[in-house]
């Protein structure tokens, strides 16, 4: 028998492509206390962190209680945006579901995420795309550190029962593939995401989801 393996996903920026609520929201939450937005770029290089990390990067020099303010307004405009949008408020990636479908219909495959979402949004995005029972394990920055902090992974790990030597994390920034080396599992970069591929620092990087299951293969059985 094929000794299980698990497959965690990060969430924005890999399976879905969220940057135009993430930027409205952000945008929202910057213009409640009269503040100018950073750049574009500047917003999606933080996408997977913490809300707290992320404004504490974006707006370091604001009081503690105007940065919680702005969680505040970013949640609720970020929930406003997906209740009005449902599921093009955060729409797959080409072939990203299909993937996810044939990774699903593996006997020897568990699925998990660890997302800097909170549940609540997690479970939203999840219900708006139909992905009841698709993850066995769903780690949310409600209950971890931040990434780069490697608890959400051996949350899974420890949820599944899947050794860290047959696991992988796949992501489309630094902070996912840090975790993934301080948790001892492989990590896989995508080049669709909002960080540039070539700065993250993964044990395969792949460029569309039909890369994904040779990646995967090629990484358990190396780490096997």
């Amino acid at each position: 028998m094929t000794e299980l393996r698990l497959v965690i996903f990060d969430v924005d920026g890999t399976l879905v492509d969220s940057q135009a609520d993430i930027l409205a929201a952000m945008g929202a939450a910057f213009a409640a206390e009269g503040l100018e937005m950073p750049a574009r770029e500047r917003v999606l290089s933080g996408v997977g962190l913490s809300l707290p990390e992320t404004f504490l990067r974006l707006a370091g020099e604001q009081g503690q209680d105007t940065r919680a303010r702005m969680i505040a307004t970013y949640c609720t405009a970020y929930a406003d945006l997906r209740q009005a949008h449902g599921p093009r408020s955060s729409p797959f990636y080409p072939g990203a579901r299909a993937a996810l479908d044939r990774l699903a219909g593996e006997e020897h495959t568990l699925l998990a995420v660890a997302t800097g979402k909170s549940r609540r949004g997690l479970d939203r995005l999840i219900e708006a795309h139909g992905l009841e029972g698709l993850f066995h394990s769903r780690q949310t920055a409600d209950d971890h550190p931040s990434k780069p902090n490697p608890a959400m992974i051996r949350a899974a790990l420890d949820e599944t029962g899947v050794a860290a030597h047959r696991a992988v994390m796949i992501g489309d920034t630094r902070f996912d593939i840090d975790m993934a080396r301080a948790a001892g599992v492989a990590s896989i970069g995508v080049a669709w995401g909002y960080q540039p591929a070539a700065g993250l620092g993964a044990d395969r990087i792949i460029h569309d989801w039909a890369g994904l299951a040779p990646a995967l293969d090629d990484l358990t059985e190396t780490i096997s």
